[in-house]
């Protein structure tokens, strides 16, 4: 039990292209509803949170457009691949993003999808303000000149 324990901790699908084009303003953790083969994918870690984000309709948020993986031994019970799947917040946090959102400029995006210590699917949501073109190569030459300090202290 304290391998399937330390698997479910070490699983964290991250969003590495939105960290790129966006500066996150304010973070919230979701929970995530899968069904039986979606978290069984998951805890393999075959999902993928490219162009994916949130939008909030009637109250509720949803992330769109993630890729959740058939899982090997579903049999016709297996998921939609692409489905919509909504996110657990409470009232004042989903009022909050769909404040944010309607904002010009803002947009809500998934930063991370983990498992917790109790084995649940959780999801790291974003406000973010998209990025322009010298934030980016700002980006880039802190990400350069810190890998070269760190080559210089290996040395």
């Amino acid at each position: 039990m304290a391998a399937k324990e330390k698997l479910s901790n070490n699983i964290q699908i991250r969003n590495k292209r939105a960290s790129f084009d966006y500066e996150f303003i304010e973070t919230f953790v979701a929970g995530v509803v899968l069904t039986g083969t979606e978290i069984k994918s998951v805890r393999l870690g075959k999902a993928s949170l490219v162009d994916t984000y949130c939008i909030v309709e009637h109250g509720e948020v949803w992330v769109k457009n993630m890729y959740v993986a058939e899982y090997f031994y579903g049999t016709y019970n297996n998921h939609s691949v692409r489905r919509e799947r909504k996110l657990l917040l409470n009232k004042k946090e989903i009022r909050n993003i769909a404040s944010a959102a309607k904002n010009s400029g803002f947009t809500v995006v998934p930063a991370k999808l983990f498992i917790n210590d109790k084995g649940l699917a959780k999801m790291v949501i974003a406000i973010a303000k998209g990025k322009k073109e010298y934030d980016k190569r700002h980006a880039l030459k802190e990400r350069d000149d810190k890998r070269e300090i760190s080559r210089a202290f290996m040395k």
